[in-house]
């Protein structure tokens, strides 16, 4: 104890650093993880273990790099090394790590390709920031230059895969020697600048990345109508770039790891750049650290943190050396590799990174998978020679001008100061055409017409050529192309549509123009309008009648039940009776019932019935009416297979093809060359030499109908794809686009099509009038059932009550059965209810008509006895 504290012995904790000192990534990293330590130890003083980095210099050489590697494993005895820089090197130093078992950590080797440990993000992280990019901006196709090393290659899959994974296309991918002259990339831009695709991802060094730049504007690929993608790094090295790197680099786009600001990071980057000024005070001004640097701050950081945890288990007393930077020279030989030791604490180091968690100065750091969790990319666009930030790219809101939810992003400035996003590609450029292959159909010209057209100075006109044309003029951007008629020297179509396809598949024509896909079955249509005697049951559907018929009896059950103890028009003999329930509830159906009823509850009955009935008589003369007198077209045949069944003929024009999947013998196709030769075929039947139905092309088939509008119909789609279909090479860049801008004409497409036709009404099953069904009414019938069945419940429940002493009597004198009882209240059901205000008011009226009868007898009697008195008195 000295002074009043504990004297504490440290333990020197050795760690290697390889670097190329000659970088400007190399000194301020370097700069940073010495800042790194101080700052470590000066925030924890009583830690036991020491840190002491040992720097070596690889000389941007991968031999270099692993004899400096060797020199640290077996002359300094380092216990785990940080570094080297760049991703080759990486992969030499980290064979000698798992050798000797000493953990190799890089802070700059992105590649995915490593298998070694790393504090940095993986390149795989960026591909699928780039990715979205590209298919953010509606790019169809990107171009990949990448130099051929293995932090070239790594990255490649990654991109392609992401890229492709929503149809996209990379047509091409361009691999650049990392030593290429400028001639060398001259040519391979060339080359890439007659291919038709305008967007480039760029993904190499910093050094040759920036040549590739400035031969591209060179090579006047830097202006408007391109698009130049850099993968991160170069920008954070604005303040050490020649003027015209930068220049060349306006209006590229890149990305770069998003760093949240902190008051620790402020307080870090001012100190930084203090220390930066002190140790090279000839460099050029650079504001900020890279990201790489602050990385390699929070790699030295966690080392430190891991050291304490592993010393902990196993010390060493020692002296505690200060961080340095050796400038000694790398005389190891690689001849030594077998002389190697194990490192006693490397696993155990290894494990003890692999756990360790803080917030540093590049934000939260935790390995997994033995590298940093991927994090949120900012999207940089390089204008007037600063970088500006327009957006973000994370994994929840894709990209977007907001981190935390989905914006628009900030206006981009593109290559040639244009404002407006580049279309991705153009088919101009080399004069190259698209080879379109027609195909041609006699008898309907209406859809591809063999013929010079001297407005459009080609030699092919019709339907087809005018949708093609259409279609590619709604495209985002130019692509010239030219008609070749798929056709033999007699000026016939070659061979099938299979052939043609074959045709594009065999790279003889890049596409085919094609039209509504599909094949329709036409047939003759009879008008069957009054031919049947028994037309005036067809209005209604059988169910619809016998539910009729039931109502009306059930309705007349009803009535006769209410009124039978209190009209007498519903008493009398059974037969009577009877005929009066099927009397009554069947003039209804003309509103000529004479009975007049007296129950409230009938009057509700019938009034709602009556309504009913209305409505069904109304339907039922609209219906026949429309039978009557509207054509009642249908087909002769509905079923292809009816007409196979039947020994039918079957017409067809041009390729039989079409018909091969129906089995149809060969004997029964007849060919015709023109709509005509339909017509009469179609006229005449198979009985005289005709055809049952002709079998075609929906469109062909559609215009057959609009020009013999009445005579015939299309029953069916034998197969159908919805939509029109153009044939091109697989992968084409051109099918998501023409997709899209198919949909959008569609409506022009129809319009085109049946233009100066005549407009037929629709014929798909005829043009008839279908019978009424009850699922038209059933609403109808259960108001008038449910009203019935409630006036017969209030009823029975009204007569049981009246009778309950009569019921209840004859049951206890006797304990007469329940048939007896129920024989009892039948009797007196059938006897007329006196109590009844009908009854009474009857009778009454009665009473009334006999009073005046018997008073003008009386006045009567009178009258003739006062004339004979007259008479007596004047006899003589």
């Amino acid at each position: 104890m000295a002074d009043g504290k504990e004297n504490r012995t440290t333990v020197a904790f050795r760690v290697g650093v390889i670097l190329d000192n000659e970088t400007w990534v190399g000194n301020v990293s370097w700069a940073c993880m010495s800042m790194a330590m101080d700052d470590f130890y000066s925030t924890y003083p009583n830690y036991t273990t020491r840190v002491a980095l040992i720097g070596k210099d690889s000389k941007e050489d991968v031999v270099s790099a692993a004899s400096a590697a060797v020199e640290l494993l077996r002359n300094d005895k380092v216990q785990a090394i940080i570094g080297p820089q760049t991703s080759v090197q990486a992969k030499f130093v980290a064979e000698l790590g798992n050798k000797s078992q000493t953990p190799i950590i890089s802070f700059s080797a992105t590649s995915p390709l490593l298998a070694s440990s790393r504090t940095a993000l993986s390149d795989a992280s960026q591909a699928q920031a780039i990715a979205a990019l590209v298919r953010f901006f509606g790019w169809r196709q990107l171009i990949p230059i990448f130099e051929d090393t293995d932090y070239g290659t790594g990255m490649i899959p990654y991109l392609v895969d992401a890229f492709q994974a929503t149809d996209e296309r990379v047509p091409y991918r361009s691999m650049v020697p990392l030593m290429a002259n400028d001639d060398q990339i001259l040519r391979e831009l060339y080359s890439l600048k007659t291919m038709g695709t305008r967007v480039f991802v760029v993904h190499a060094s910093d050094e040759l990345t920036t040549r590739l730049l400035l031969k591209a504007r060179e090579a006047d690929m830097m202006q408007e109508g391109y698009a130049w993608i850099v993968t991160y790094g170069l920008t954070d090295r604005f303040g050490v770039l020649d003027v015209s790197a930068i220049d060349a680099m306006h209006g590229v786009l890149t990305v770069k790891p998003y760093i949240l600001g902190s008051i620790r990071h402020g307080n870090f980057s001012t100190r930084w750049s203090e220390r930066f000024r002190r140790d090279h005070p000839t460099a050029k001004l650079v504001q900020q650290p890279s990201v790489y640097a602050l990385w390699a701050y929070d790699t030295a950081w966690a080392m430190a943190l891991a050291a304490e945890s592993v010393a902990l288990a196993s010390r060493t007393p020692s002296t505690t050396p200060s961080p340095y930077l050796s400038t000694a020279a790398n005389n190891s030989s690689l001849m030594e590799l077998e002389a190697l030791e194990f490192s006693p604490n490397g696993h155990r180091l290894l494990e003890s990174m692999q756990g360790v968690k803080f917030n540093g100065i590049s934000g939260k750091f935790e390995l997994k998978d033995g590298q940093l969790e991927s994090s949120p990319f900012e999207i940089i666009n390089v204008v007037g020679g600063a970088a500006k930030r327009v957006g973000f790219w994370t994994t929840e809101h894709g990209v977007s001008g907001d981190m935390n939810y989905k914006a628009n992003l900030e206006d981009v400035v593109w290559p040639g100061n244009a404002l407006a996003a580049p279309n991705g590609i153009d088919w101009e450029t080399g004069g190259k055409k698209l080879r379109i292959g027609v195909p041609l159909k006699k008898g309907f010209s209406e859809f591809v017409n063999r013929e010079w057209n001297p407005l459009m100075r080609r030699n092919v006109s019709g339907f087809c050529i005018e949708v093609f044309d259409l279609v590619m003029a709604s495209l985002p951007y130019n692509v010239p192309y030219e008609y070749i008629p798929y056709e033999d020297s007699n000026g016939e179509m070659k061979g099938s549509y299979n052939d043609l396809v074959y045709e594009v598949y065999l790279k003889n024509f890049d596409a085919v123009p094609f039209t509504e896909v599909g094949t329709s079955m036409v047939v003759p249509v009879k008008d069957d309008r009054g031919r049947s005697a028994w037309i005036f049951l067809k209005p209604l559907t059988t169910e619809l009648w016998l539910a009729t018929g039931a109502f009306f009896i059930f309705t007349g059950l009803v009535v006769w039940v209410l009124e039978h103890r209190v009209n007498d028009s519903f008493r009398g003999p059974p037969l009577h009776q009877l005929g009066t329930i099927f009397y009554f509830s069947f003039s209804t159906l003309v509103f000529a019932h004479k009975e007049k009823v007296t129950s409230n509850l009938t009057r509700v009955v019938v009034i709602i019935w009556v309504f009913v009935v209305l409505i069904l008589t109304s339907s039922y003369t609209a219906s026949l009416t429309s039978m009557l007198t509207v054509q009642q077209l249908h087909p002769t045949v509905t079923n292809v297979h009816d007409l196979i069944r039947n020994g039918e003929y079957i017409g067809y024009m041009g390729d039989p093809s079409i018909l091969h999947l129906l089995n149809i013998d060969k004997s029964k196709l007849r060919r015709y060359e023109s709509p005509d030769e339909y017509d009469e075929a179609l006229s005449k039947g198979s009985a005289k030499g005709g055809v049952g139905a002709i079998i075609d092309e929906i469109p062909y088939a559609k215009v057959f109908i609009s020009k013999y509008c009445g005579k015939y119909t299309i029953v069916g789609n034998i197969y159908r794809t919805e939509g029109f279909g153009f044939v091109f090479h697989k992968g084409s860049p051109f099918v998501p686009d023409i997709s899209r801008a198919i949909l959008k004409v569609n409506a022009e497409i129809e319009k085109k099509l049946y233009r100066n036709r005549t407009t037929c009404p629709e014929q798909n099953g005829a043009a008839t009038s279908d019978s009424l069904t009850f699922n038209s009414f059933w609403g109808l019938f259960l108001i008038t059932g449910t009203t019935s069945v409630l006036a017969l419940f209030l009823f029975s429940a009204f007569f049981l009550y009246e009778h309950r002493l009569v019921l209840s009597t004859s049951t206890d004198s006797d304990g007469s059965s329940v048939w007896q009882s129920l024989v009892l209240m039948a009797k007196s059901f059938d006897r007329k209810d006196h109590s009844s205000y009908a009854l009474r008011r009857c009778c009454l009226k009665v009473e009334e008509m006999k009073a005046a009868h018997d008073h003008s007898g009386r006045s009567y009697a009178t009258s003739n006895s006062q004339s004979a008195s007259d008479l007596s008195s004047r006899s003589p």
